[in-house]
């Protein structure tokens, strides 16, 4: 039987992470030799390489990559477990708005995790556009918000940068054409403004052919083959493709998501909600 230690996975996932022995050495606070001697029992636990021959150029082995999905999970669950046991418990109730495709492709495995450590505190979300989200908070309706950056937006905390994609349908070519046919949010949307920026900036043309408030609206028309959009990186999934300089599309930026927090004093629990996802994403 093959005896995992956290701190052991923890350096692995480090190495994997830093690209190097030194770079995870600092972030765990060991040596160079250790953090090898540490590599060595693991390879020599499951009796397979984890990486290539090269210990400049860190490439994992198949088991190399398996060992670190399980060893991800691992180190999650152990988090978990000593959140529940060494928090105080805490009660209330927090009103977090985010727009769906945050709440979609980024927050289910957060919200989850958090309600499983904290079971007394009942979590609603609200999902809408970052523009009203912002409005809401200022007006108290909200205690937190997940938002994209707004140019003349409210200032928040950093959380997470998202880089921008073009997509299309996985079996159809909307691109081909001479005008691109597009799927955007509505006006005001940064991801509007940027896509149709791009596109100009490239001498690109384009015409609008679906306008929708969610996420589920874009990707219908993405999916019927009707138009290109404009998605976050997280967001990608079976169905789409990404479209890059190869098929004509111009590079596009990365997003700012911002944690905001109600002006007036904020509870416990949405203070420990803030961290908790400040902390995952």
């Amino acid at each position: 039987m093959i005896d995992f230690e956290p701190g052991v996975l923890r350096t692995f996932v480090a190495v994997v992470e830093t690209g190097s022995l030194t770079g995870a050495g600092r972030r765990v606070g060991r040596t160079q030799p250790a953090v090898t001697h540490q590599l060595n029992r693991l390879e020599q636990a499951i009796m397979r390489p984890l990486f290539g021959p090269d210990r400049r150029n860190l490439v994992l082995t198949a088991d190399g990559e398996m060992l670190l999905h399980y060893a991800r999970a691992i180190l999650r669950l152990n988090e978990e477990t000593q959140e529940h046991f060494s928090s105080p418990p805490l009660e209330g109730r927090v009103i977090l708005g985010t727009p769906d495709l945050y709440a979609a492709y980024l927050l289910p495995d957060i919200l989850s995790r958090f309600s499983r450590s904290y079971p007394g505190i009942e979590l609603e979300l609200r999902c809408r556009r970052s523009i009203y989200l912002e409005t809401a908070l200022q007006e108290g309706e909200l205690d937190l918000a997940l938002v994209t950056r707004q140019p003349e937006g409210m200032e928040g905390q950093l959380v997470r940068r998202e880089p921008l994609v073009w997509v299309a349908g996985a079996e159809v070519h909307p691109e081909a054409d001479e005008a691109v046919p597009l799927a955007l949010l509505p006006e005001g949307s940064v991801y509007r403004e940027q896509a149709l920026e791009a596109l100009d900036s490239a001498r690109r043309r384009w015409r609008i052919v679906s306008v929708s408030d969610s996420i589920a609206g874009l990707l219908a028309a993405v999916l019927a083959g009707l138009a290109v959009a404009v998605f976050p990186r997280c967001a990608l999934q079976p169905g789409v493709r990404r479209l890059g300089q190869r098929d004509g599309f111009p590079p596009l930026p990365q997003l700012d998501l911002l944690l905001l927090r109600r002006q007036s004093k904020i509870s416990d629990a949405a203070k420990h909600l803030a961290d908790y996802i400040a902390r995952e994403l």
